[in-house]
């Protein structure tokens, strides 16, 4: 067993239900939508970049491509919840759904790339030969 590839596995699998877990719910309905599930889906997709960024196969540069998407999506949704919530000076339950509903479709977004990695990710073992 390859132990680079279960944390790269592992970190692409909790980056896609972690951010799935943000977006679940209504789509404009802040009190649907936990702002630390949002941040640590931020971390989580970082994480995975980071993971990425040596490997020099076609296969690995989508999986960087998909996690940079994923990744600016999300901190572009993470900026305009600050944004939201806190330079305006209101509390966070008062985010209006306009708002909120721009945050939650910047998730999604996300969330189709991390599917992309996901597919790329189970593509690449699926394709893997063992050599006895």
């Amino acid at each position: 067993m390859n132990f680079e590839k279960v944390v790269f596995g592992f970190f692409v699998l909790l980056a896609a239900t972690l951010n799935f877990g943000y977006v679940t719910g209504e789509i404009g309905n802040p009190a649907h939508h936990n702002e630390l599930e949002l941040y640590a889906a931020i971390v989580v997709n970082i994480v995975v970049v980071v993971l990425k960024l040596g490997d020099r196969t076609q296969m690995g540069a989508m999986h960087l491509a998909s996690s940079l998407v994923a990744s600016i999506q999300l901190l572009v949704a993470g900026v305009q919840w600050v944004w939201e919530t806190q330079a305006k000076g209101i509390a966070s339950m008062d985010v209006s759904p306009h708002a909120m509903s721009s945050v939650v479709s910047l998730a999604l977004g996300a969330l189709l790339a991390n599917i992309v990695s996901v597919v790329l990710m189970v593509i690449e073992t699926a394709n893997f030969r063992r050599r006895v």
